[in-house]
């Protein structure tokens, strides 16, 4: 099945939009398959301001309905202690808000931008859109991130080759509770880091701590601009810790 045929038999979908890499393919396609599709935007605490700018700015360009609403997650006691299932949990407040939304909008059919690469059996989240009756139409065509970017990158999309990015909540340790000021402090940090010049790097917090983790082609600029870190980051953190097992490129 291609997009194409999926698009043709659901031709009204709601979609749950992140602003990353593939669900901004997966409202193109959509949209240039001629289906009625409203994108929708959950803010909440775990998602960066830089997100929900990029998928304003998709949608703009796109001329594609957005829809932005919002779920307080840390009301959940269960999410704030951070428990191992966390993702799932706060996957299913997520959906079930865009559910509640799509469904006054006259959306049955809720789609996402899980693709066939993703390793679903890693993914705690992706139990929560199976309960909800989520379907993946990257996945179910057999399509792959990197040919999403490619599809993209031919569509004239700026997020071809944006970084993967996981929810803020991933940098604070499992069972270590989460709070506004925890999350605020890595936004921070990571919006520091990534005006220096860092792509696809992580500020994890261990104590009151700053991890780094970034790629090893960019170990160079960090120690190039070492001094210029930890000035940025001792205002909020107590110290500033390099991990040497670095993502991968």
């Amino acid at each position: 099945m291609t997009l194409e045929e999926f698009f043709k038999d659901n031709g009204k979908v709601a979609l749950a939009f992140s602003g990353g890499v593939d669900s901004a393919f997966l409202l193109y396609a959509a949209f240039h398959a001629g289906a009625d599709v409203c994108a929708y935007y959950v803010k909440t605490p775990f998602q960066p301001c830089f997100e929900l700018e990029d998928a304003k700015r998709l949608a703009d360009e796109l001329g594609a309905s957005l829809r932005v609403l919002e779920a307080d997650v840390l009301s959940s006691p269960e999410i704030a202690a951070n428990p191992p299932d966390r993702c799932y949990l706060c996957k299913r407040i997520i959906m079930g808000t865009i559910r509640e939304a799509a469904s006054a909008d006259g959306y049955a059919l809720i789609i996402d931008g899980t693709n066939a690469s993703d390793d679903v059996s890693d993914r705690p989240g992706v139990k929560a859109l199976k309960e909800l009756g989520v379907r993946s139409p990257l996945r179910e065509c057999g399509i792959c991130k990197d040919e999403v970017r490619r599809r993209s990158r031919e569509a004239g999309l700026f997020t071809w080759d944006k970084s993967a990015y996981a929810c803020l909540a991933t940098r604070i340790p499992t069972g270590e509770p989460i709070d506004r000021e925890k999350l605020e402090v890595t936004e921070r940090a990571e919006d520091f880091l990534r005006g220096l010049g860092f792509i696809d790097f992580r500020v994890r917090m261990v104590g009151r701590c700053a991890r780094i983790q970034v790629r090893e082609s960019q170990l160079p600029l960090l120690m190039e601009r070492r001094n210029d870190i930890l000035n940025g980051l001792k205002g909020l953190y107590r110290g500033v810790l390099l991990d040497l097992e670095v993502r991968d490129e």
